[in-house]
């Protein structure tokens, strides 16, 4: 069963949530929280009050309360920039560091690489029209889950958060994307919006799953890089791949980030190891 929830208190989730109840039906089971499950398929939509970063253990909370137990949990969700680019992103959660917006410190939630990384791919290829950049964003917030989860976002403003056409592709994307099943990887290195990350897919067969960016990887330690790369495979399914943006680095920081996954075990890859779409 897949969790989608709406947050009542972020503009754009409930912009999306109502692109999904207007463009597929939907019948009540149940309630949570007082108010109505909507149920399609194996799909359920819940509302909260309050942000989903600080939505800690929804999903036990879910099972304890309905008996239904999420195999995916997906937020509906806003995206804010200082840049305020129209974006709309998918990424995992969790924190390599501190605990600053939601979650558990040094800590990081299942990912869900075939369906985060289909979904991302449906977007791609199918709402470059709308003028926003679509694109991955790296590991990062809360809240902490046990079930594997991913957020969908519209950003990067509050212009942004209502733009209709914006909510009915990410909802068509989620609702009508079938997740590729592909070799699983987690990305290390580049910037926030995982250029290369997100590039790589449109052509090659790679389901990503947790990304540690170069802001993480630059002021790190070699232990700290080592136990963030242990956590982000152990959190995305049956991943040994590493892939490594080298063009984001140097080239002895490469080398030397490809040293570190070889020593736990890790396979560094990159797309000329890859099988095409």
């Amino acid at each position: 069963m897949r969790l989608l929830v709406c947050s009542l208190d972020d503009v754009a989730s409930v912009n999306i949530r109502d692109r999904l109840l207007e463009t597929y039906q939907w019948t009540e089971k149940g309630l949570f929280r007082g108010r109505p499950i909507l149920e399609r398929g194996e799909d359920r939509i819940i509302v909260i009050e309050g942000l989903h970063l600080f939505a800690d253990g929804l999903d036990l909370e879910m099972e304890e309360a309905t008996g239904m137990d999420p195999s995916t949990v997906v937020f509906l969700s806003r995206h804010k920039a200082a840049s305020g680019i129209p974006t709309l992103t998918v990424h995992p959660i969790g924190n390599y560091g501190k605990a600053d917006f939601g979650g558990r410190e040094g800590t990081l939630v299942p990912s869900s690489p075939d369906l985060m990384t289909s979904t991302l791919r449906t977007l791609r290829a199918n709402a470059t029209g709308l003028g926003f950049q679509i694109s991955f964003e790296v590991t990062h917030h809360g809240p902490h889950l046990l079930a594997p989860t991913m957020f969908i976002e519209i950003g990067s403003s509050e212009e942004n958060w209502g733009d209709r056409r914006a909510a009915e592709a990410l909802a068509r994307a989620l609702m009508e994307t079938r997740a590729l099943e592909a070799p699983k990887a987690i990305g290390v290195g580049g910037g926030h919006y995982a250029p290369r990350f997100s590039e790589v897919i449109d052509s090659k067969r790679i389901s990503f799953g947790h990304m540690i960016p170069n802001y993480f990887c630059d002021h790190a330690s070699d232990e700290m890089l080592l136990e963030a790369m242990r956590q982000a495979m152990a959190s995305t399914q049956d991943a040994r791949a590493v892939y490594i943006h080298k063009k984001s680095m140097s080239r002895s920081r490469a080398t030397h980030i490809k040293q570190l996954v070889r020593s736990i075990g890790g396979e560094a890859v990159d797309s000329s190891d890859l099988q095409d779409l």
